[in-house]
């Protein structure tokens, strides 16, 4: 596109009107994509697979590495053949196929829909991202602006997902959950190639929907109530927003269109090998396990084996015998086969030793990257990178430098996020296991001690002494539970005598819907970008009039410094745990708000920042460096995770997992290490800051050819 043709666009609030087309598109796209994740671990944990920890942070981890490794291969293809609109349909259309796959509850289709989400997102989302650049003019001071406006529009989706997806997948069905995720991909779709008209009409239509969901299917709790309305409000004023903008015009045509000189003969080739890389996606991220025989110790149940350890469950628990009578007679809907190692609990002081033996955590990482998404992602990430270097050193001295300091970032930005992105892992686990989350009408008291009492468990009734036998009650017997509810029509609660001991005096009592699920707390962070992103902006507005903004590497030490603290605050948590090992939400929540500080000094700026260090014919493909990085740093972030393992098979049989005061600080220990080494590495990345800060050479424009155009002092 020419330089007119970009001053020419349709402007609103300052920014083209097309901006808020790719707004839209990518937050429906964002919905969908946190959607799944939200779910992703505990449905491995507690559906129809029955995973353990260790064995749904391998699968996670390997999904999450390569659904951001593949923008690399996907932004290479839109530079050079594609284009980025093209790219952009291709990633949707593959996305959406893989979330309705989801709804599937079957082995392959699983984790052929894995590897539809991992490919298409590929073509996606570098394109997507990159096209928000180009509406630009290059040095224009508003490119920022549109990439923070762009990125509320990422995080406003991926605040509605938990709320949504989660809350209706943990209550009512995971196949629920990933349906909504898919009308959300194909909303975003169709935002994106639908004309202006069309395209208001369905972003009113879909912000209408999704606020009426979020103030239907909700917690009855003043908590998620005011966190459901204030997010359909936003969502809402979005929709407002972007219906008078798309008034004026929308994405123009040029934008995202087809390299000079390329035509489309060749597409073909492109479509077969996408087609051929799908199976080869799902063996990677399965790590080949639907072709493996599960070892003689293996847990491998009839529907009639399930049932009656259902029942004999129920009846460990003196469930009133109509009950039980009703869910043996609904029996078994799905083949119950829980694949994998009979579960063995290790102690949480084995488990700490372990932890302190640093000779295990080589083993440990080399034991990950062996396994086959470790090794395609080791040697894909040494050839990429390897490539960048290459042609790093055929630039120009200022675009050299620009791409070394734009290297120098992804390193540290990789750091970061192998820390952040314990959200939907360990972090996801803690919350289950550790956060209280509910909000009880009463507690038990002491003239209650002797007395029996009929309650529905909740997770105020974690680590509390249940049995005569001094069984406490876990994670695992509330997962129970609440999977026979969801199969049994017509059963939505299940009551059980509970005789009261003294060790229960202040023990909750509630019902579960004043119990926020565990996954609707992945929203958290969205929602305080959404709140927290126009006060960043205004404070580095602020500071650059006054010529003390700080430089970007400096932001990217703020925030590790303020990730680190962030870890330290769920550190903080575990070691003030009640006397059954829970924690108050308070700490989830301060640490959540300090890794999202941290995350608006980095990743916006991060976005901007290789767009205007990249040269123009390499800005797609840094854009998916950035994006390869991201994915090692998800494998690390699967890495780290194992030392939190501490369940077996979350969909098994009762006591699987420990009591909550077994698993707090296994949970702590590790995010006090992530602590300490977060602060470190976010001070180094600050100590460097003046030399990378040269090395990016901000007072030079470059045009496409790579020459300069403005410079105060410049020798190529």
């Amino acid at each position: 596109m020419s330089q007119a043709e970009i001053e020419n666009q349709s402007n609103v609030f300052g920014h083209p009107s097309g901006l808020y087309t790719l707004f839209f598109a990518e937050m429906w796209e964002r919905f969908s994509y946190y959607g799944m994740r939200a779910l992703l671990i505990f449905y491995m944990l507690k559906g129809f697979l029955g995973y353990g920890d260790t064995q749904a942070y391998t699968v996670y981890g390997a999904y999450t590495a390569l659904v951001y490794m593949t923008p690399f291969i996907g932004g290479l293809l839109a530079d050079k053949f594609l284009g980025k609109r093209l790219a952009v349909v291709i990633g949707g259309l593959l996305m959406a196929s893989g979330h309705l796959l989801m709804t599937w509850e079957s082995e392959w289709p699983f984790f052929f829909a894995l590897a539809l989400l991992i490919v298409g997102n590929g073509f996606f989302k570098p394109n997507i991202s990159t096209t928000v650049g180009s509406l630009y003019k290059e040095g224009s001071r508003k490119r920022d602006d549109g990439f923070n406006i762009f990125y509320t529009g990422i995080n406003l989706g991926a605040a509605i997902s938990p709320l949504l997806c989660g809350y209706v997948g943990e209550t009512f069905g995971w196949h629920y959950g990933f349906g909504l995720a898919t009308i959300g991909m194909l909303v975003g779709l169709a935002v994106f190639v639908m004309p202006n008209l069309i395209t208001q009409l369905l972003i009113m239509a879909a912000a209408i929907a999704a606020s009426a969901g979020m103030l239907i299917f909700r917690p009855d709790n003043i908590y998620a109530i005011s966190i459901n309305v204030f997010v359909a409000i936003c969502l809402m004023l979005a929709a407002v927003v972007a219906w008078i903008a798309l008034s004026r015009g929308g994405l123009p045509t040029w934008a995202g269109a087809r390299p000079e000189g390329v035509d489309s003969r060749n597409d073909w080739k492109i479509f077969l090998g996408t087609a051929i890389s799908i199976p080869i996606f799902a063996l990677l991220v399965s790590g080949f396990t639907p072709f493996t025989q599960p070892p003689e110790d293996a847990l491998i149940v009839t529907k009639d084996q399930l049932l009656q350890q259902r029942v004999e469950f129920l009846s460990s628990l003196n469930v009133d015998t109509a009950t039980i009578e009703k869910v043996s007679a609904a029996g078994i809907d799905v083949e119950p086969k829980l694949r994998g190692v009979a579960y063995q609990f290790i102690d949480p002081e084995t488990i700490a030793s372990v932890k302190n033996d640093y000779g295990t955590v080589p083993g440990i990482f080399l034991e990950e990257v062996s396994k086959p998404a470790g090794l395609v992602l080791t040697v894909l990430g040494i050839l990429a990178f390897g490539y960048l270097i290459f042609e790093t050193f055929k630039l120009n001295r200022i675009q050299r430098d620009r791409m070394i300091a734009a290297l120098v970032l992804i390193f540290f930005q990789m750091l970061f996020f192998a820390f952040f992105e314990q959200a939907g892992s360990s972090v996801n686990n803690f919350t289950d296991r550790n956060i209280d989350r509910v909000s009880e009408t009463k507690s038990i008291t002491a003239e209650q001690v002797g007395q029996v009492v009929t309650l529905e468990p909740t997770q105020a009734q974690l680590g509390y002494v249940y049995s005569e036998q001094g069984r406490a009650f876990t994670n695992s017997d509330l997962d129970e539970i609440r999977k026979i509810i969801k199969e049994t029509e017509d059963l939505d609660k299940i009551e059980i005598p509970w005789k009261v001991s003294q060790s229960n005096v202040g023990m909750g009592v509630a019902t579960r819907i004043d119990e926020l699920p565990a996954s609707i707390f992945q929203s958290f962070n969205a929602i305080f970008i959404l709140v927290f992103a126009i006060a960043f902006n205004w404070l580095w507005a602020t500071l650059g009039k006054k010529g003390l903004d700080p430089s970007a590497p400096v932001k990217f030490g703020l925030g590790l410094i303020q990730l680190g603290l962030g870890f330290g605050a769920f550190w903080l948590g575990a070691q003030n745990c009640t006397e059954v090992g829970m924690v108050a939400i308070s700490w989830l929540t301060l640490g959540i708000l300090l890794q999202t500080t941290g995350e608006l000094c980095l990743s916006p700026v991060g976005l901007s920042t290789m767009t205007k260090l990249s040269p123009k014919l390499l800005v797609s493909t840094l854009m998916g460096a950035w994006f390869l990085a991201t994915a090692f740093s998800q494998y690390l972030a699967a890495i780290i995770s194992q030392f939190t393992s501490v369940g077996g098979h979350g969909g098994g049989s009762a006591g699987d997992l420990p009591a909550p005061i077994d698993t707090v600080n296994v949970y702590g220990d590790v995010f006090q290490s992530i602590c300490y080494t977060a602060i470190g590495c976010g001070v180094v990345c600050i100590v460097l800051s003046p030399v990378l800060k040269y090395l990016m050479h901000q007072d030079v424009t470059i045009d496409e050819h790579g020459n300069v155009i403005s410079a105060s002092e410049l020798q190529d």
